[in-house]
């Protein structure tokens, strides 16, 4: 199976945008507070698995895992939308991504 990155997963959440032109707010700068504010609600559902069931029934192959996956998701589309909103691109966030490690790598 070949990685999952950014650029397709923005082209993916462009497609939704397009499909549901209209019915959901345009995704600019003041819609991305917005975004934010949904993917932290997001987050809360993947801690909530976590915290109710375990770290160790979330990781096992069962429905919990299968839950907690499709909440992660939802979570990385609304990161998605939140990076359009800013019109943050994958070679942007590379290049931060891998200044971040390298500070943390010197760090400790």
């Amino acid at each position: 199976m070949s990685d999952f990155g950014i650029n397709e997963m923005q082209k993916m959440q462009r497609a939704l945008q397009e499909q549901y032109k209209g019915r959901w707010a345009e995704l600019s700068p003041e819609i991305g507070k917005n975004q934010l504010l949904w993917m932290v609600g997001e987050i809360g559902e993947v801690i909530d698995i976590v915290k109710k069931q375990g770290g160790e029934t979330a990781a096992a192959g069962s429905e919990t895992r299968k839950h907690l996956v499709e909440e992660m998701a939802d979570v990385l589309m609304y990161y998605n939308d939140v990076l359009l909103c800013y019109g943050i691109s994958a070679e942007e966030l590379k290049k931060a991504y891998t200044a971040k490690f390298e500070r943390n790598m010197k760090r400790w």
